[in-house]
C-alpha cells in the first residue's frame, strides 16, 4: 500500500507533503507522523521497549543472578521475589517469570513475564527446557526432565538458539 501522506507547514511557512512512517529507526524519526503497518497495527519499533515488556517490580527475598527463573510470593502481605525451585514444588516455588539482571536482597527486582532469556549457554535450538529441580532459578533440558516424587515438572520454553530461550512457562505438575 502506498504510504499515507499529510500536509504540513515547514519553517518557511510553505505547505509540504510528508509521508507517514510504518516503523521507527529510533531518535531520527522523532516528530514523524505514524501510519499503521501492513497488519493494521502500530509497529512495535515505535513503542518504548519497557511498554512492550510485561513486568512487575518487587523486593527480592534472596540474592538473584541474571537470568534466574523466579517465583513471586506473598510474604505475610508483602509481594516478594525468590528463585523458582522445582525441588520445592510442595512449597510453591514455580517459575512465574525471570530477571534480566542480578539483584542483591532486599533490593527491588524487575520480573519479566514474557519474552526471551538471552545470555545463556549450551542450549539446543528447538529443544524444550524445564525448571530445574537441582539448581534453584535454573533450567534443565527435556532430556533430563524432573522425575522425583514431590518435585515440580514445569515447562519453561523452547531454545531459539544456543544462547536464547523463549520464555513460555507451563502450569507444571507435581510428580507423584
Amino acid at each position: 500500500m502506498a504510504a499515507q501522506k499529510t500536509l504540513q507547514i515547514n519553517a518557511s511557512g510553505q505547505k509540504i507533503e510528508v509521508s507517514a512512517v510504518e516503523s521507527s529507526a529510533g531518535a531520527g524519526d522523532e516528530g514523524k507522523i505514524v501510519a499503521l503497518n501492513a497488519s493494521g497495527y502500530v509497529d512495535p519499533t515505535m513503542l518504548d521497549p519497557a511498554v512492550l515488556a510485561e513486568t512487575k517490580v518487587a523486593p527480592a527475598s534472596e540474592d538473584l543472578a541474571a537470568n534466574d527463573l523466579v517465583d513471586i510470593w506473598n510474604d505475610t502481605g508483602t509481594l516478594k521475589v525468590r528463585k523458582a525451585d522445582g525441588s520445592a514444588a510442595l512449597a510453591g516455588k514455580k517459575a512465574d517469570g525471570f530477571v534480566k539482571t542480578a539483584v542483591t536482597a532486599p533490593a527491588n527486582a524487575t520480573v519479566y513475564f514474557d519474552g526471551e532469556i538471552s545470555g545463556l549457554t549450551g542450549l539446543t535450538p528447538g529443544m524444550e527446557y524445564f525448571l530445574s529441580d537441582s539448581t534453584p532459578g535454573g533450567i534443565t533440558p527435556a532430556t533430563a526432565p524432573v522425575t522425583t516424587p514431590g518435585h515440580l515438572l514445569q515447562s519453561i520454553g523452547v531454545a531459539k538458539s544456543a544462547t536464547t530461550l523463549s520464555f513460555e512457562p507451563g502450569e507444571g505438575v507435581i510428580r507423584g
